[in-house]
């Protein structure tokens, strides 16, 4: 720990994680799988917990929504955090709607008040960073036929995939059907339609930019 930090303030986060500690421990019970150390904030929701697996030492942290219902489950690698206020929703609360769900590889990270529907699949793989408030969308609903609602038409679900490396910023959106490549920046406030080039810098002001690293 920063020897900087004064011996209060050490002792204080070693309260807070040793809290963490204690509920994350009570809330594995409830889990398909969790290896190792899980960390678990105040007022965090998980459901349907028999369709989460956890590696070692993943984070979900204060107010975080976690709905463990859909086909392939929400499987988080090792290290992984979920931040503050993250709501990760797969299928509707009432079961309605069955998603797909979400992988997550080590040593990844959703930044505070991301929202993650993953209807469809979502797969983000390692050292991948989302930075406050990224939305994620992996459906689409369809309006081709103008003779009936667009709510009775139903949804597709091409599914997400951001490759390794990846660093997200803050407020960007990702809409369904996109492959973000490998080691691949995008700015904060990006909208995302279309595919990301491995190694892409990509900064969406009034005119879309794209350049290599």
């Amino acid at each position: 720990m920063d020897s900087r930090i004064s011996a209060i303030d050490k002792i204080a986060i070693l309260y807070r994680t040793g809290i963490k500690f204690l509920r994350g421990g009570v809330r594995r019970i409830f889990l398909k799988e969790s290896h190792g150390m899980l960390l678990v904030g105040k007022n965090v929701q998980i459901t349907h917990g028999k369709h989460i697996r956890c590696g070692k030492n993943v984070k979900f942290e204060d107010f975080s929504e976690i709905h463990g219902l859909c086909s392939d489950g929400l499987n988080f690698g090792d290290y992984v955090t979920i931040s503050r206020g993250v709501m990760i929703r797969p299928s509707s609360y009432y079961g309605g709607d069955y998603g797909i769900g979400l992988t997550m590889g080590e040593h990844s990270s959703i930044g505070p008040y991301g929202y993650v529907g993953c209807s469809g699949k979502i797969t983000i793989g390692k050292n991948v960073m989302f930075g406050p408030k990224c939305s994620l969308f992996a459906e689409n609903h369809v309006f081709s036929d103008t003779e009936c609602s667009i709510k009775s038409q139903g949804v597709q679900q091409k599914g997400i995939t951001v490759e390794d490396d990846c660093w997200i910023g803050s407020n960007v959106t990702i809409l369904d059907g996109v492959t973000i490549g490998k080691g691949s920046v995008i700015g904060a406030g990006t909208l995302i339609t279309k595919d990301v080039p491995a190694g892409s810098v990509v900064i969406d002001k009034r005119e879309k930019n794209v350049r290599k690293r």
